[in-house]
């Protein structure tokens, strides 16, 4: 048999615990925690190593010995936790093989690979594997429908259910029930190595069960290759092996990729805001949200209560921030409408008892609408004497409103106080700001992308320089 260039090791640990497992989910949290950033550091340099292999036809190894300590750390607490249950071993923190745990994971180090493949492999050439992976893991999946998500359990979760059932009532978990899981895990693995950009050979489609896959050592079962040390003169102790991926060093990396996919998102923000200003503005220079339709059985709809603040300076004056503010309002039939905003207080005071509803959100250009039973107003809008601004009258109304510090609602209501509320209304406002929010989220995303840099290439270029040391010893007498 042909070994695959991702090798997955593990053996069960005898005997293991009845009980443990039922508590393992959150003796692992730590690892779960340090594993989330390990992979967004996994996800960042693995598009670095796209464009390198894209360019050059080669992984850089300083990257792909940290990727392969992410598969492999993966791995360890895969084997512990409920991937596997294969060991009440706690898993080390290292990115490093550590050679007396029982889960190992090596994959063969790349000399050259096609610029070519690493266009498609990872996401066209994959979907076969994709789709048993899917199978084997498990997963959630949407309903177009009903809008919401339904979940499924996979084969290997299943499977590891199965041998906890039998460990907490017969003590024992088969050898050939855990060959079987790792036998699936060692295929997720082998997919998610090539996916990752490590190899060019086309995962098989063929499930190799047991503790070993064929790898062939030339040192101890599950032991990283010996420590190489470079004579300085003839008797001369020998010096040991450069760092590789030490803590600080997988720190700073991670530390790197968390700043990087901030500056994604703070760039991403930048230019919309930008491309908003420049061509999201009407003709009176209003930016306008989605329009709404607002329906309800009662006397009046209701905002939420909204409250504005300075905050102490008047820079942050609600004028100053947002500019002017404008509803639009336009009923579906003949009935005028009234628009209007007042403070929280008065507003609430006028509409106490009264079969209203709130506005709380919207969802496909529909109002989501919380309703209050009561009874009629007990005077029509345009005589209660709470509004601050007001219009009222049949088409299309428009407020325009300068926003000044307090807690203020908007209420829509028919002209006469009638029952039943069917408009489309529209919000906007000038703000004023926005070109010069989204132009500062540019330069914080510049400054954070060189920090993001130094983080990340500081240390590579280290483990790069480690690497350099190993292949070229000193020579004798230097």
């Amino acid at each position: 048999m042909t070994t695959y260039p991702v090798h997955v090791r593990a053996h069960l640990d005898t005997p293991v615990s009845r009980w443990l497992w039922l508590v393992k989910w959150v003796l692992a949290i730590p690892h779960y925690v340090v594993l989330a950033f390990l992979w967004a550091a996994f996800v960042v340099l693995s598009v670095v190593a796209f464009v390198a292999i894209a360019v050059t036809g080669r992984y850089p190894r300083s990257i792909f010995d940290f990727n392969v300590g992410v598969l492999r750390w993966h791995w360890r607490v895969a084997c512990y936790g409920y991937s596997a249950l294969g060991t009440d071993r706690y898993p080390p923190f290292t990115l490093h093989d550590v050679a007396d745990y029982p889960a190992h994971l090596e994959v063969e180090y790349p000399e050259h690979l096609s610029r070519g493949l690493v266009w498609v492999k990872w996401w066209l050439l994959a979907i076969p594997h994709y789709l048993v992976v899917g199978v084997l893991v498990g997963g959630t999946y949407a309903l177009a429908d009903a809008g919401n998500r339904t979940g499924y359990v996979g084969l290997i979760p299943l499977l590891v259910c199965v041998a906890a059932v039998l460990l907490l009532f017969t003590g024992r978990y088969p050898q050939a029930l855990f060959d079987l899981v790792l036998g699936l895990n060692r295929w997720v693995l082998r997919v998610a190595a090539y996916a990752g950009l490590m190899t060019d050979a086309y995962p098989p489609f063929r499930l190799d069960q047991g503790e070993d896959d064929g790898l062939v050592a030339t040192y101890a079962p599950g032991r990283s290759a010996p420590p190489v040390t470079h004579a300085t003169g003839a008797g001369a102790p020998a010096r040991p092996a450069p760092r590789g991926w030490s803590p600080g060093r997988v720190v700073s990396v991670v530390a790197g990729a968390v700043v990087a996919l901030a500056t994604l998102g703070t760039a991403l923000g930048g230019a919309a805001l930008l491309v908003v200003d420049r061509t999201g503005r009407d003709a009176s220079g209003f930016v306008s949200a989605p329009s709404v339709v607002l329906s309800s059985g009662g006397y009046a709809v209701t905002s939420v209560d909204l409250t504005l603040r300075t905050g102490g300076s008047a820079r942050l004056a609600p004028d100053r921030v947002t500019g002017d503010l404008r509803l639009t309002a336009t009923a579906a039939g003949d009935t005028p409408v009234f628009l209007a905003v007042g403070r929280a207080d008065d507003v609430a005071g006028y509409l106490d008892g009264v079969a209203s509803a709130t506005l709380t959100g919207a969802r496909d250009g529909q109002a989501v609408l919380r309703s209050h039973p009561g009874s009629a107003p007990g005077a029509a809008p345009a005589d209660a004497g709470v509004w601050t601004d007001s219009v009222s009258g049949s088409g299309t109304q428009t407020l325009t409103v300068t926003p000044r510090a307090g807690d203020w609602t908007v209420v829509l209501m028919n002209a006469d106080g009638s029952r039943g509320i069917d408009a489309t209304v529209t919000a906007g406002a000038e703000l004023p700001t926005l070109g010069a929010l989204g132009t500062g989220l540019l330069v914080l995303a510049g400054a954070l992308l060189v920090a993001a840099l130094l983080l990340v290439v500081l240390p590579l270029t280290a483990v790069e320089r480690d690497h350099r040391a190993l292949r070229e010893p000193t020579a004798p007498g230097h």
